[in-house]
């Protein structure tokens, strides 16, 4: 499994409008082949600061497939006109975990 980070700085005053954009563009991003779950954090200190959380079973699920599908076209038109700038976005392989035996698995 692949945790995908990514890092949304969005325009200041247009938070609840990127909301309701993601809650449509959810449906887009849980429809792409490999895609596990994902949860939108909002940063407490700063409210136009969100993290995505995106499991996806393999990297190239993300990369290669979500990226590369026309419902991405979808979903950019969505979400980036709210961005700030562009989003920053890692992956990360699980090392350790503690907890339940779901733990790290779902998000």
């Amino acid at each position: 499994m692949i945790l995908e980070l990514a890092s949304l700085h969005i325009v200041p005053g247009r938070e609840a409008g990127f909301e309701a954009a993601f809650a449509q563009a959810c449906r887009i991003i849980a429809g792409a082949p490999g895609y596990l779950s994902h949860q939108l954090q909002r940063c407490v200190e700063e409210p136009g600061r969100y993290l995505l959380l995106v499991n996806w079973r393999t990297l190239e699920d993300h990369t290669l497939g979500f990226r590369q599908v026309p419902e991405h076209d979808e979903w950019k038109r969505l979400l980036h006109p709210f961005y700030q700038r562009p989003p920053a976005v890692e992956h990360y392989a699980m090392v350790a975990s503690s907890g339940g035996p779901d733990d790290g698995i779902a998000i």
